[in-house]
């Protein structure tokens, strides 16, 4: 009696003691479970954050591509261009964006005494007085719903009436005028400078759109644009000078008086227009309630707060102010987010794959972070159980080698599936070859495969060896007297594999259909050795623990269980599936939303280079968000400069039904002017930029990269350099253009002029940015284009001086009236002496490519663009 019961005291401790074991492998895969888990949430809040903070980048980057569209474009016309901007960017025949309205009111506004100021004040000076006069031009423009078209140096035009129709454009653009020339006194008071303020109006049909491919602007052309264009410079000072045609749209509001322009103006004399200046309002403006619409003293003042610096503490608020907005959002986007409704709009019911195939295979081939970890449970559950074994159970060699040797293969996978997470602390060989077993998906997968069946098999062969050889009970009473000697309790074995079985669940290396495979046949192989193989030591253990109530055999009990544990365990195999499917969507999701900011970064870069120069460009980019900035301005004291135009081009300009109200030759100028823009493509003209196009005239500029350096002392032939690139393109652009007479018909010819000397640089307006140069350089560059020769170069002495240096020859013209200057001696430049070609000018020969689609444009500029027996005015050269 004493022996029966000190063995089973002995069992009782050997069972608490197992059952501690048992327990303290079961938390341990709750704490693998929790870590999975937590993972994944953390990975959840993580990609709902990154895919809002994702969001607002776009919003606030399509915001500023918005901006910078509309800067120089209006809406009507940033719409269309921002839906093929990709296409328009690469396609060969670009697309023009023009359209033609009618009872349009233009306005010229022009800065008497300008010149005057340029030459007295610093170029930052001079930037920000210019810009807080155009500010307030621009405040005034959205007061009397006027579409500003162009700054042209210290000329501002807008229209009113498009795109838009409304039927007192023409009011609108007197009381503008009226106001331009009031606000002009800000710069009076400012400068201590007597300058004015000139305007001119005049009424008619014109067509608004964009040419070329580089300095996007908005423009307007037409024959009307041209007589508001003489309108302001037959104007007086302080005066708003109109047409009859615009007098005919006031509906008697204005007190008006004989204006006599056509007596100053020969082109208004010929169209037969009669104008007047106004006197005064006879009715007062009433201004249209709106949303952020302001007074006149207001919107002074607005500006005034717009350049002064911003203070500390208001950039701390604003932080502030957002990080609560950015909260909110968040709190906002977690409490919506439903990731299995989400899933179910991208997978199949039963299967959980994707329907985009693409999608789906991206995903098997999609290696979470960490996901090695999951392996941990295995050899962990094999210690433990096999702990338990030794102390519960007989102790035979089968069961000790296959325990070990199982133990020693899972931990060395282990090892090899975590290795790449702890780099610093495990020798480089291992971490790479645990990267590449790790990249690829079938290593992963049998690796899982192999551990899940090594923990069951395992377990399985303990289970067969415990009941070999003498440990076969004869009799269930001799477990009593002698229970370490015998396999007593073998429904621990199933307990056992509960664990391993959990253990496998948990492998995130697997898919749920291979989980659920396994956990099917492990099961279903032990359920039939409870029964069948070990039935009878089943029935003992009964015998032995007899219960009261005891309904089913153990050997049928266990196996129940074990089938509802198996259950269990593949819902939630394919929850954890669905979860990690769920958290790819958000992550390509985040992805996608990347690719989309980094799309739109582009295409705000592409737009501002294109609107900008590049280094003008890298600073606005980089500045346009501190408001407390000065705007960019420089000055220049070697610079190039020229004008190009097409004196014929207003002759073949014709606004008949046969060119579709002109549309077509503005079709024929989008193509020179895209043409002249593709040269400055070429690396060797890197250097040289485009200005601005001013109707048919083309200006662009040297010398202003500020990462050229020279100095003072070196040669003429280091420090103009760019000014002999510029007579060089200038040569490339009578060629461009005379491809294009020779594929169109036409004969038309370029007159330019070109000069050098100081200049002064800019960007005017913080929101509208516009980017021009000014001096006395400019305007005289200017002159000698006006005042040249059709199909020549016209050069002032000094530059001919400079140029001559580099082998240009030239031809003496004589003295030259220059408004401002007086009497200039002038030259024509004729050519170059012969020279090796440089190997700049070797990169430009085209290739066969080239070749090629110069065919192709040929070929379509004959077919589309006009004739010259087309036209009214004659296309030849004057």
């Amino acid at each position: 009696m004493r022996s029966i019961e000190r063995a089973k005291a002995k069992r009782s401790v050997t069972k608490l003691v197992t059952n501690g074991v048992l327990l303290l492998a079961s938390n341990c895969l709750g704490l693998l479970s929790y870590f999975l888990a937590d993972k994944q949430q953390r990975t959840a809040f993580l990609e709902t954050r990154q895919c809002l903070e994702m969001k607002m980048v776009i919003e606030e980057q399509s915001t500023e591509q918005e901006r910078l569209l509309l800067s120089v474009l209006p809406e009507h016309v940033a719409v269309k261009m921002r839906q093929d901007l990709g296409e328009r960017l690469d396609s060969q025949f670009k697309k023009i964006y023009m359209s033609r309205h009618e009872n349009v009111s233009i306005l010229y506004a022009d800065i008497v005494g300008f010149t005057a100021i340029s030459s007295t004040y610093s170029a930052s000076d001079l930037v920000k007085i210019l810009n807080e006069l155009f500010a307030r031009f621009d405040r005034l423009s959205e007061k009397y719903q006027q579409l500003r078209i162009k700054i042209l140096g210290d000329c501002y035009y807008c229209i009113s009436g498009a795109p838009m129709e409304r039927p007192d454009h023409a009011v609108l653009s007197v009381h503008m005028g009226l106001s331009m020339v009031k606000a002009i006194k800000y710069v009076q008071q400012t400068t201590n400078s007597p300058v004015d303020m000139r305007v001119g109006i005049h009424t008619g049909a014109v067509l608004a759109g964009v040419l070329g491919q580089r300095q996007w602007q908005f423009d307007v052309y037409s024959k009307d644009v041209e007589l508001a264009n003489k309108m302001e410079s037959s104007g007086m000072p302080g005066r708003v000078h109109i047409s009859e045609k615009t007098l005919s749209f006031l509906n008697g509001e204005f007190e008006v008086e004989p204006g006599y322009g056509e007596r100053r103006e020969e082109a208004l004399k010929m169209a037969s227009i009669k104008t007047f200046f106004i006197i005064k309002a006879i009715k007062p403006f009433k201004m249209e309630v709106q949303n952020g619409t302001l007074n006149d003293q207001h919107s002074a003042s607005k500006e005034s707060v717009c350049a002064t610096p911003i203070d500390d503490a208001d950039i701390i608020a604003q932080a502030k102010e957002d990080s609560e907005n950015f909260k909110k959002r968040l709190r906002k986007d977690l409490m919506n987010r439903d990731g299995h409704r989400d899933l179910n709009k991208h997978t199949k019911f039963f299967t959980l794959a994707f329907n985009d195939e693409e999608k789906e295979r991206e995903y098997k081939y999609h290696k979470e972070a960490a996901s090695g970890v999951s392996l941990l449970g295995c050899p962990l559950v094999l210690f433990l159980t096999s702990s338990a074994q030794m102390i519960m159970l007989p102790r035979d060699l089968l069961s000790y080698t296959s325990n070990f040797l199982a133990l020693l293969i899972l931990l060395l996978i282990v090892i090899i599936s975590v290795a790449d997470i702890f780099p610093r602390f495990l020798p480089s060989r291992i971490v790479w070859f645990s990267e590449i077993i790790n990249n690829s998906l079938w290593t992963r997968r049998i690796l899982g495969i192999v551990a899940a069946l090594l923990l069951a098999s395992t377990n399985l062969v303990g289970m067969v060896s415990c009941w070999s050889g003498n440990q076969i009970l004869t009799n269930c009473t001799h477990g009593q007297s002698d229970p370490s000697a015998y396999c007593v309790y073998p429904s621990y074995f199933t307990y056992f594999m509960v664990l391993a079985l959990i253990a496998t669940s948990l492998l995130t290396q697997l898919s749920h259909f291979t989980k659920a495979t396994i956990l099917m046949i492990v099961t279903l192989v032990h359920c039939v050795v409870n029964v069948i193989t070990v039935g009878a030591a089943m029935d003992c253990e009964n015998a032995i623990i007899s219960k009261p109530l005891r309904v089913l055999s153990s050997k049928y009990a266990l196996s129940f269980l074990l089938i509802a544990v198996t259950m269990a365990l593949v819902f939630l195999a394919r929850n954890m599936d669905k979860s990690s499917r769920v958290l790819y969507l958000w992550r390509t999701e985040v992805e996608e939303q990347r690719e989309r900011a980094s799309d739109i970064r582009r295409r705000n870069e592409a737009l501002v280079y294109n609107i900008l120069p590049p280094h003008v460009a890298k600073h606005f980019l980089g500045s346009y968000k501190r408001q407390h900035e000065e705007l960019y301005s420089q000055s220049y004291a070697e610079v190039g400069v020229l004008f190009a135009s097409m004196p014929n081009f207003s002759d073949f300009y014709s606004e008949e039904t046969v060119n579709n109200q002109g549309l077509e030759c503005l079709r024929f100028l989008n193509e020179v002017i895209s043409d002249f823009d593709a040269l400055l493509e070429q690396k060797r003209y890197q250097d040289i930029i485009k200005i601005k196009t001013i109707g048919s005239t083309y200006m662009a500029a040297s010398g202003l990269n500020p990462s050229r350096v020279v100095k003072p002392d070196d040669p003429i032939e280091v420090r103009w350099a760019h000014l002999a690139l510029l007579v060089d393109f200038a040569f490339d652009l009578k060629k461009a253009l005379q491809g294009i007479n020779e594929q169109s018909f036409n004969h038309f010819v370029l007159k330019m002029g070109i000069n050098h000397g100081p200049i002064t640089a800019g960007v005017i307006g913080a929101r509208k940015p516009h980017y021009d140069i000014w001096g006395n350089s400019v305007n005289v560059a200017s002159r000698m284009e006006s005042t040249g020769k059709a199909g020549c170069i016209q050069v002032t002495e000094e530059t001919c001086k400079i140029l001559q240096h580099f082998g240009f020859k030239f031809e003496q013209r004589g003295l030259v009236a220059v408004k401002g200057k007086g009497q200039l001696m002038t030259y024509y430049l004729v050519g170059k002496e012969p020279q090796a070609p440089s190997p700049a000018i070797m990169d430009t020969v085209p290739d066969a490519d080239d070749v090629d689609d110069a065919d192709e444009r040929l070929v379509v500029r004959q077919a589309l663009l006009p004739r010259p027996e087309l036209q009214n005015g004659s296309a030849t050269s004057g």
